[in-house]
């Protein structure tokens, strides 16, 4: 199973299906997946694609908007890079670019065509899943609403899922907008991701 495991993951660094796509972009950068899981993972963030610091990186979420998201989960950066625990799979591997204005691309859907029902499936033991913005809840719960009538209605997936709105800095007027997110959602997720992470 580890190796099937290693195997699929080693398929993904490798795929290249996006090169001319990503070169025709503003940043006319090539592909570099990356893939931070383990088949033991007990929780699963689904984000939105790497932006262009973790395409230089190669570590998810190391930027600060991955400051608050920790924040936010209660938990320390080796607890939140340690693959055994926690998988960070994005609705897209690669740094999507920019367009001529600056602004992110989205996730190529053909990233997860190709592969997220693949590496979710080789992840059992997850049991628990925060949904990192809008690509990532619409993918794992079609039909859902935007973000913040998903967000809002956490109560209705907790204890196995959490839809969170994307901690990017361009998101601090959502949250001020939306106090209960703080008061109301975060105390109960920080309390679920400790019973995870402890059993």
């Amino acid at each position: 199973m580890a190796d099937s495991f290693e195997t699929l993951v080693e398929e993904i660094r490798a795929c290249r299906r996006c090169a001319e796509r990503f070169g025709a972009t503003a940043t006319g950068h090539g592909p570099r997946p990356v893939v931070w899981a383990s088949q033991n993972a007990r929780i699963l963030i689904a984000g939105q694609a790497p932006g262009a610091r973790v395409h230089k990186s190669g570590r998810p979420f190391s930027d600060p908007s991955g400051d608050r998201l920790r924040d936010w989960l209660g938990i320390d950066v080796a607890t939140f890079y340690d693959r055994s625990r926690i998988a960070i799979v994005p609705m897209a591997f690669c740094f999507p670019g920019y367009n001529a204005r600056g602004a992110d691309l989205p996730p190529p859907r053909i990233c997860a065509a190709n592969w997220r029902a693949r590496l979710l499936g080789a992840m059992p033991r997850a049991r628990l899943t925060l949904l990192v913005g809008g690509h990532a809840q619409k993918w794992h719960l079609p039909g859902c609403g935007g973000v913040t009538e998903t967000v809002r209605a956490w109560r209705n997936h907790a204890p196995a899922i959490f839809a969170l709105p994307h901690p990017s800095w361009r998101n601090t007027a959502w949250l001020k907008k939306n106090p209960w997110f703080e008061t109301d959602l975060l105390p109960v997720l920080r309390a679920r991701i400790k019973e995870v992470l402890d059993d």
